[in-house]
């Protein structure tokens, strides 16, 4: 099999197909907060991915009011793993570890970020806001694919993206190359069998 290593532009990133690829990430920046247990049934998750929303829609509304180049707000992307990665053939999400990030323009300073962050927790009562950073995220070298259809049936898309990933003689570390998911479809907006989400694996070799 010849597979050709795709060094995209920043927002081809955010395009897959149901065919998996190899890519190569770009250092880039994200606001981040990190967390532990299951998703599903967590409040720290569901408030970490409000003060996300809310300081990332505060900083683009504040760089277009006063004059910076406008921007649309990135989607939503998640780092997942687990002390005992077992915990994923099982499902025990009571043990899983969690990042949850949104990717942020130059334009937003960490100065921006800590101004939005106290209002997000005092105005809006989200003390995880306190908790947000504005980190570079270097991921380099991966493998991705497309997945559509609901989140708790991507268990098949990820066994071909890690078929894909052994056939090119490639390897990954559970807790070094964290599984990477981005969510492009709204749970909120969209039926669940028209989900899209982004599975990206960064690998090693």
């Amino acid at each position: 099999m010849t597979t050709t290593l795709r060094t995209d532009p920043v927002s081809e990133l955010y395009h897959a197909t149901t065919t998996p690829e190899l890519v190569d990430v770009p250092e880039l920046t994200f606001l981040m907060i990190d967390g532990h247990g299951d998703p599903n049934v967590s409040p720290a998750y569901a408030e970490a991915i409000q003060s996300l929303y809310a300081v990332s829609y505060a900083a683009k509304f504040a760089i277009r009011k006063a004059g910076g180049v406008d921007f649309k707000v990135s989607p939503l992307e998640g780092l997942w793993t687990a002390a005992d990665l077992s915990a994923f053939s099982t499902g025990d999400k009571s043990g899983w570890d969690w990042t949850a990030m949104i990717r942020q323009p130059d334009s937003v300073t960490r100065d921006l970020v800590e101004r939005f962050s106290d209002e997000a927790a005092i105005r809006k009562g989200l003390a995880s806001a306190r908790r947000l950073r504005l980190e570079r995220f270097a991921e380099g070298r991966a493998a991705q694919v497309l997945h559509v259809g609901p989140y708790a049936a991507e268990g098949p898309t990820i066994a071909r993206l890690h078929e894909f990933i052994a056939e090119h003689g490639l390897t990954f570390d559970g807790h070094v190359h964290r599984h990477h998911e981005i969510y492009l479809g709204d749970p909120r907006r969209a039926a669940p069998g028209k989900l899209r989400t982004i599975i990206r694996q960064p690998y090693a070799g």
